[in-house]
């Protein structure tokens, strides 16, 4: 194991810092991080005053760092045994491996730091989703709490699933919640249904599609290995249909200008980073398919902030 560390740790080029920022996936975590500045500006209809952006952005690099490490430390057993039983695998062309995949599984960091880290940013989020609204602070614990709950249920249930949506949908409500004490619920709803199906097509399914032979050695139980690739790829094709259907009425109940014009441009943004990669993979039904699904929908929520900003400039 250490040798492996060594080889990859001089493949990567990676310093001490670096390798936190890994077990954090902060190349993927920066992509989701833009999900709560989408959902509060929507909603607003305008920018917040200067204090409420950079606590909010403080807030939320500390919550996202903090959750991405903690699904490494609650699941550094499992990363260890998949590590020693199947390898690494090939992993180039997949987002969540730009840095180094699990280090605490690989050796390059001990379960005690990797949980200092986790720990020190959540004390920072909670602290700072507090003084923005403590709903946000409670949400913060929840997504936490459903976090260790998705990861302690690899080899129970492939419905585990319905929680990863749930803690992916965590950031981005809170972050209403902090511009607004009594937003819309039906906003916050189809918030809530856009990321939570969105989790599951464009992220779940086509994350544990591209683990699938090395899940199946350990016996896990995920959506891939329980339905199989047939009924999986229509489980990721009927979620991204839905996120994309209530996408639409969000920016029409938002108070932005041009509201059809901008929901139309939502609407074929998902359609190029979510539908029609998944029906590439509904028809390749292959691990490469797998991972450009996953990486071209992490790019989703980055282009719908997109769109909000420029809406708002009208």
């Amino acid at each position: 194991m250490n040798a492996t560390f060594q080889r990859n740790r001089l493949h990567h080029g990676l310093s001490r810092l670096n390798l936190f920022w890994a077990l954090s996936r902060t190349p993927h975590g920066l992509l989701d991080m833009t999900t709560p500045a989408f959902g509060a500006l929507l909603w607003l209809g305008a920018f917040p005053p200067a204090e409420v952006v950079l606590l909010g952005a403080l807030t939320t690099f500390a919550g996202y760092t903090s959750v991405y490490a903690l699904n490494d430390v609650v699941d550094a057993r499992a990363d260890r045994e998949k590590l020693e039983r199947c390898g690494s695998g090939d992993c180039e062309h997949y987002l969540d491996a730009v840095l180094l995949r699990h280090p605490i599984a690989q050796g390059a960091l001990s379960f005690a730091e990797g949980l200092a880290w986790a720990g020190a940013w959540a004390v920072v989020a909670l602290l700072g989703a507090y003084a923005l609204d403590p709903v946000c602070a409670v949400v913060f614990l929840a997504g936490c709490a459903f976090e260790i709950l998705y990861c302690l249920l690899w080899k129970v249930s492939h419905l585990r699933v319905l929680v990863s949506g749930i803690v992916k949908t965590s950031g981005g409500v809170a972050a209403v919640f902090a511009v607004d004490p009594h937003p819309s619920a039906l906003y916050v709803l189809l918030l809530f249904s856009c990321l939570f199906f969105w989790e599951i097509g464009g992220q779940n399914v086509p994350a544990d599609w591209t683990d699938m032979e090395e899940d199946r050695r350990l016996h896990a139980r995920t959506v891939p290995l329980r339905l199989g690739p047939g009924r999986a790829a229509d489980v990721a094709l009927f979620s991204s249909m839905l996120a994309l259907t209530a996408n639409f009425p969000l920016f029409l109940l938002a108070p932005v200008a041009k509201g059809f014009f901008f929901a139309s441009v939502a609407l074929a943004v998902g359609l190029l980073l979510l539908l029609f990669p998944v029906l590439r993979l509904r028809r390749h039904r292959d691990r490469f398919q797998a991972m450009a699904l996953f990486n071209k929908a992490s790019y989703y929520p980055p282009a719908l902030l997109c769109v909000v900003v420029v809406s708002l400039c009208f």
